[in-house]
């Protein structure tokens, strides 16, 4: 009987290696881009749930260290610089705001797109 567990998702580059070092046997393979940016997507997801799903501080920050590790994975795939990324940020911050006054809009009249 094999003890094999399947996964068939993204991991980080040093995985494999870590997986031999304990002793086991990793099949992986490197993909085209193509699936690779379905594969960074998919990973988007599932760390933004974990992010969701995190309980403590320690678990949140390491969730969300994940995740800002796949949205700059994201980012250079695109040839997008992640100060951009930040920099917009930072204006969209300063037109529209953040999210530190915790409003929850209820509803509103319709108006011209904000």
């Amino acid at each position: 009987m094999s003890n094999k567990e399947f996964f068939n998702k993204l991991v980080r580059d040093k995985i494999p290696e870590l997986i031999a070092s304990k002793g086991g046997k990793p099949e992986y393979e490197i993909m085209n881009d193509e699936n690779y940016i379905s594969k960074l997507r998919e990973k988007l997801l599932e760390e933004s749930n974990e992010v969701v799903t995190a309980k403590t501080k320690d678990d949140i920050t390491e969730e969300l260290a994940d995740l800002l590790e796949v949205m700059q994975a994201l980012a250079s795939f695109n040839e997008i610089n992640f100060a951009d990324v930040e920099k917009t940020r930072k204006l969209k911050k300063e037109k529209r705001g953040g999210f530190d006054l915790k409003i929850l809009l209820k509803s509103t009249e319709i108006v011209d797109r904000i």
